[in-house]
């Protein structure tokens, strides 16, 4: 006797698609920015190109997790530890500028406007979202001032620049931090307000970020 036709399985968003599609709209869907929809885009895309230009990007995916990770000094992404510019002996290992992702320090670097060091938070204190400065990399950073030897080249760090997001969370985070520096031997200066409050770095040009880095304004010496 044959077996029973096996029924559609139904999802909330109507007929199911077959389970590997089903698979891949549900790891799109975990990426942010991307609702069903964006994800059905990306799916049916990849399923109409050729396999050659999916197995690339399985690739470059894979070798972002294997190839990529963190500088041990100012916990940027990099492929090598120390990272290019902690590395570089022409930088000045006593400024630290504090941002917080790497695409912030990509911005600041498209300037050619600064010489000096960062430290990447990855991230910023948001208590509605359950982040706290536990959660970053503030701890590094402070031994890094605390502890010439943490510091790229074994400099001690004499300036750091806050250069938080004008938002809410940057502005509470920059506060956070500096409260915790205001008791160490360092001069803490902020980038001066050419950043539209609101906006993210990301989204500045490069002369608005170079009177930034200019304008620097001193909270304490």
């Amino acid at each position: 006797m044959p077996s029973p036709r096996k029924q559609p399985v139904e999802s909330r968003h109507g007929p199911a698609y077959p389970a590997p599609v089903e698979r891949l709209l549900t790891e799109l869907t975990r990426l942010p920015g991307i609702g069903r929809r964006s994800a059905e885009r990306i799916a049916f895309h990849l399923l109409r190109g050729d396999a050659e230009s999916a197995n690339r990007l399985a690739k470059a995916v894979t070798d972002v997790k294997s190839a990529i990770g963190h500088c041990a000094v100012c916990s940027n992404l990099t492929e090598s530890s120390p990272c290019p510019v902690c590395a570089s002996e022409k930088r000045d290992r006593s400024l630290v500028l504090v941002v917080e992702q790497p695409r912030d320090q990509i911005a600041i670097e498209q300037t050619a406007m600064y010489r000096g060091l960062y430290h990447v938070l990855l991230g910023r204190i948001s208590p509605l979202d359950g982040i706290g400065p536990e959660h970053l990399t503030v701890a590094d950073l402070l031994a890094r001032i605390d502890d010439p030897t943490k510091n790229a080249g074994g400099v001690r760090i004499e300036e750091v620049i806050l250069g938080m997001n004008p938002t809410v969370e940057g502005d509470g985070t920059a506060l956070y931090l500096m409260q915790e520096l205001q008791s160490r031997p360092v001069r803490v200066t902020r980038l001066a307000r050419g950043l539209p409050s609101g906006w993210s770095m990301e989204l500045a040009s490069k002369a608005v970020l170079a009177d930034a880095i200019e304008g620097r304004q001193k909270i304490k010496e």
